[in-house]
């Protein structure tokens, strides 16, 4: 895994290792960054209506421009600056992303409130969270101790992506998940502990190709096993119900399975 920073501080984590033989491209400008950024959210967000109000009116446009001016300080290690242009821009957004967070191109945070970013996380590109999500630490010792996301990942509402592990490219990640381990690409993991239970392959699209907002049509590990459960005691009590009328009420014999059973052994009789 390889991390490409380019001179205007644009902080872009690499998940995807070089190909050997390919000129890595040029990286791009503050200003272009910052354009795409604004140009994603639209065909992230059905509310979104055009340039100059998602610019003035999106926290998290605010927030991730306000984190690209001072990630580009934080490399030039003027790391005091950069703390307080951080701790302004989270006054403001209510978004805190450390400036030591290295985030790639066309980043969406939507609605933003209580979005969480720490100092040593890396994100790819064209990635996506919603509202209180965390990217934390599970470490005070220092070096890596903060996520990897890698190329495409949705991160659901309230979701907690805890510690140094990878989520891998393509991954979505349900709303309120506490994810501590490694997913592999494509994969949807939900739940508390976090668990994949869907590939990419199995996932719907909508026809323009954009990220499918449906979250309720995620599958429920836990409810459908609750279920299966269910049905299995539903029947098991009809199969009892039957043979309890077999044995009650059998047209051969008038006693009961109870009166067999709590009638006194004799005396002399022999065990099987």
């Amino acid at each position: 895994m390889g991390t490409g920073r380019g001179p205007a501080g644009a902080g872009r984590a690499t998940i995807d290792a070089d190909r050997p033989g390919e000129r890595p491209p040029a990286p791009k400008s503050l200003l272009r960054l910052v354009l795409d950024d604004i140009a994603c959210v639209k065909a992230r967000d059905p509310a979104a209506r055009f340039a100059l109000e998602i610019l003035l009116t999106y926290p998290g446009v605010h927030a991730i421009i306000w984190h690209r001016l001072s990630h580009v300080l934080w490399r030039k290690r003027l790391r005091f600056p950069a703390r307080l242009l951080s701790w302004l821009s989270r006054l403001l957004t209510n978004i805190d992303i450390h400036p030591g967070a290295a985030i790639g191109e066309r980043f969406f945070i939507d609605h933003g409130a209580g979005v969480v970013i720490g100092e040593t996380a890396e994100i790819g590109d064209d990635v996506t969270l919603y509202h209180g999500v965390t990217l934390g630490g599970t470490s005070w010792t220092p070096g890596r101790r903060h996520p990897t996301l890698g190329n495409g990942v949705l991160v659901g509402a309230g979701a907690k992506v805890l510690g140094p592990i990878t989520i891998g490219a393509g991954c979505r990640i349900g709303a309120n998940s506490v994810v501590i381990e490694d997913v592999a690409p494509g994969m949807t993991v939900i739940g508390i502990p976090g668990r994949v239970v869907k590939p990419a392959q199995e996932r719907r699209r909508s026809g323009d190709r954009r990220i499918d907002l449906e979250h309720h049509l995620m599958p429920d590990p836990v409810g459908e096993a609750i279920a299966a459960l269910v049905d299995r005691i539903d029947f098991l009590e009809v199969r009892l119900a039957r043979l309890q009328v077999r044995t009650n009420l059998s047209p051969l014999t008038d006693v009961s399975v109870t009166s067999i059973t709590n009638a006194p052994e004799r005396a002399g009789a022999p065990h099987e």
